[in-house]
């Protein structure tokens, strides 16, 4: 089968990934590509080169390398031949494109004030694939849910980059909305969810409208900041939960805040990989030592397999959850 992000890659280079074993290709998470250096993929969080022949391989000098005519198609497909359109996208150092596939770019900053305005001689890219996981959250939800208030407690999900964090929110956005609730008995139905997406990643909508099922109560923000997405939120579409991916600025935290005391449930993620990280990030150290999340999930990988560890807002280990496989019921 064919997937249509391949569609992003320039012939050469999609000819090599479609020749890649079957397994290995829906599995496919990260695809590496580096002007005269190899070419990388990463797999289920295993990391191979690519031959010239389309095999696998652990020696960097047996792959193939893609050449500058290679970056200069690919920037030309995921920018739809209009790079000066996305400036704003090069000043933050990735695009994302529909269907909430986000590729980082590397290459020569050009700065203005001491701040970066945009990238050019753009050499380096990392395609991050997305993917819709139905079921990710069945597992977690359950432990999220204030059965007496009837709500969810106000949340924060942390892990590293690449551990599943954003599967695993679009797939709570879509279960609240859809009253579906896990592996739990409740029988609520559905809420109002509000998805500010500031990445374009966890609805993957196109002008508009969301490329991935999250849900049919669902309102989403595509490419607003964060701080002030979640003030638009509350002023004009009164969410009864608001998700927010990867918190970290003070405006986000003070937005946060707000959110919480404006009687909402809050879902947000961060990067990290335990609560003594989110003390060393000024922005967040207040919201831990407050005790402003009623929740802290910690989500662990290794391989295709997936974990978590449940804290509550005094910091007691509720949960730890053994692994689960990616094609399994748990997340990615």
């Amino acid at each position: 089968m064919i997937m249509n992000w391949l569609e992003l890659f320039p012939e050469n280079v999609k000819r090599l990934l479609l020749h890649l074993p079957k397994g290995v290709l829906e599995r496919l998470e990260e695809v590496r590509i580096r002007e005269d250096r190899p070419l990388e993929i990463n797999a289920g969080g295993k990391f191979h080169f690519v031959s010239p022949d389309g095999e696998l391989t652990q020696r960097p000098q047996e792959a193939y390398k893609p050449s500058r005519e290679d970056g200069h198609r690919l920037l030309d497909l995921i920018s739809n031949h209009s790079l000066y359109t996305m400036e704003e996208e090069l000043r933050k150092g990735f695009i994302t494109i529909p269907g909430g596939h986000r590729i980082g770019l590397t290459g020569r900053t050009v700065l203005s004030g001491g701040r970066v305005e945009h990238i050019r001689d753009i050499s380096g890219f990392n395609v991050r694939i997305a993917k819709e996981i139905r079921g990710a959250a069945d597992e977690i939800l359950p432990y999220l849910l204030d059965i007496k208030r009837k709500r969810l407690f106000h949340t924060l999900i942390m892990s590293p980059p690449q551990h599943g964090k954003t599967t695993l929110v679009r797939d709570l956005a879509r279960q609240v909305s859809s009253g579906l609730w896990g592996r739990s008995n409740v029988h609520w139905p559905g809420l109002k969810v509000g998805i500010v997406d500031e990445r374009s990643e966890i609805a993957g909508c196109k002008r508009g409208v969301p490329g991935f099922d999250v849900g049919p109560r669902t309102d989403v923000l595509d490419g607003c900041p964060k701080a002030e997405g979640m003030m638009m939120m509350l002023r004009s579409m009164s969410p009864d939960v608001l998700i927010v991916d990867e918190i970290g600025r003070p405006e986000d935290a003070e937005a946060v805040i707000e959110a919480l005391h404006a009687g909402i449930s809050v879902i947000a993620t961060a990067h990290g990989s335990s609560l003594q990280d989110m003390r060393g990030r000024p922005a967040l150290a207040a919201l831990v030592d407050n005790q402003m999340f009623e929740m802290y999930a910690v989500l662990t990988r290794s391989g295709d397999e997936r974990s978590f560890r449940l804290h509550d807002s005094g910091q007691r280990t509720l949960q730890t959850t053994r692994g689960s496989r990616l094609d399994g019921d748990a997340f990615a």
